[in-house]
């Protein structure tokens, strides 16, 4: 099959915006591209997939990094037989020098269809097509350059992050040093499957959320502060001079009446204790409005897509932790690995924490990673109208009955 005949692959190229086809079809040079399209036309012909999973491929040393790729039509289409992909482990913030990505374009080429997608989902720079043979090789390479393999199957994915105070003046805390952090501290159980599924642990700077963390990450880290939004009245003065609605687009839309704005003395005012840090008052008056000082996170668990169960956004689990540099992050690692033992210890094969927790219960999951119930934590108002008390929190009272309280003083 020529490319002169792929109709149903013309037809995605048609529109006002980029597409796959095209930027395939730059690549057709290469035989394995070419077979790849052919084969996606056949697939839209047949109206089914012609990827089959078949067999474990990978490079010494690593359980993931390489997802291998087969198809069911090896006599048909003999160049992607072996369509195996490669994920490589991206810096902190996706930052690049532009010698780093020739360097990374070269040793795919050499070694594979040229290909890439940047980025996948996961976050990691995704080479796709190679062979077998060519696997240990093309690690070989992109390890002696510095470049690492991200992660595959059953275990932690890559850790990504935001630009954070890269490019941020919102950014609570460094988002790009905690990510190199956790990447390098969690090597063997990024690189080594051990867990009942995988793990996504995404980093934002703030409620912006720029890495969508809370919809995607089972153990999201976002970044919020602790004291006061920071005002510049000056500021504030020069948007209502020019114009800008105050009241209107800001005050109006404050989820929780926080924001007031006087309009005689062009004065703008945060109740602090009524503010739920959702950033949009910042976002919208960012020449006046700066988060606050004490910065740190919100850390929150079980986001993920459909899967075994519907998808999950992620759920509060420690409204503020302090992350230093200093400390080297030991409150956070902490409270990962207790986490990872429990999740492990409990899940069933190919059950993630998310869906572990709603099949447990909550109460279940704080009490065995040893955290304390907080208001935060409530996801919606109770159903059940029955209380629970833990065997330690019941004590005797003088009769002999039992009573709900604190544990009895040994």
């Amino acid at each position: 099959m020529s490319e002169k005949k792929r109709p149903l692959l013309d037809e995605l190229k048609k529109g006002p915006w980029p597409s796959f086809v095209n930027e395939m079809e730059k690549e057709a040079k290469s035989p394995m591209t070419e077979d790849a399209l052919n084969l996606l036309e056949r697939s839209f012909n047949d109206k089914m997939v012609h990827w089959k999973h078949g067999g474990i491929v990978g490079v010494t040393g690593y359980g993931g990094g390489v997802i291998g790729r087969y198809t069911d039509l090896p006599e048909e289409f003999p160049e992607v037989k072996e369509f195996h992909t490669v994920r490589v482990n991206q810096p902190s913030g996706w930052f690049y020098t532009s010698d780093a990505l020739r360097q990374l374009s070269d040793i795919w080429e050499k070694y594979g269809s040229g290909l890439t997608n940047f980025h996948g989902a996961t976050g990691d720079a995704v080479f796709l097509g190679t062979k077998t043979e060519y696997l240990q090789k093309c690690f070989n390479e992109l390890s002696s350059n510095g470049w690492d393999l991200g992660g595959s199957g059953s275990n932690l994915r890559t850790p990504s992050a935001c630009v954070g105070p890269a490019r941020c003046n919102s950014a609570c805390f460094d988002t790009l040093d905690l990510c190199h952090n956790l990447t390098n501290h969690y090597q063997d159980e990024l690189h080594r499957p051990s867990f009942p599924y995988k793990f996504k642990i995404k980093i934002s700077g703030c409620a912006n959320d720029c890495v969508s963390a809370i919809a995607r990450a089972d153990l999201s880290i976002i970044g919020t502060w602790r004291d006061a939004i920071r005002i510049d009245q000056e500021a504030v003065k020069e948007y209502a001079d020019n114009g800008y609605e105050i009241q209107e687009l800001v005050v109006d839309k404050c989820p929780t009446g926080a924001c007031t704005f006087d309009a005689d003395a062009k004065e703008f005012a945060v109740d602090n204790e009524n503010c739920v840090r959702c950033m949009h008052c910042i976002n919208k008056m960012s020449k006046a409005l700066r988060v606050g000082k004490e910065g740190g996170a919100t850390i929150l668990i079980g986001g993920k897509a459909t899967i075994v169960q519907s998808a999950f956004l992620s759920w509060v689990i420690v409204p503020f932790m302090k992350l230093d540099k200093e400390d080297d992050y030991e409150e956070l690692k902490d409270l990962i690995e207790r986490i990872f033992e429990w999740w492990d210890e409990n899940a069933k094969v190919r059950e993630r924490v998310g869906e572990l927790i709603y099949r447990k219960g909550m109460r279940v999951f704080l009490k065995e990673v040893g955290l304390e119930p907080k208001p935060q934590m409530v996801q919606h108002p109770r159903a059940n109208p029955y209380f629970f008390w833990w065997p330690d929190e019941i004590i005797q009272t003088a009769d002999g009955e039992a009573a709900a309280g604190t544990e009895v003083e040994k």
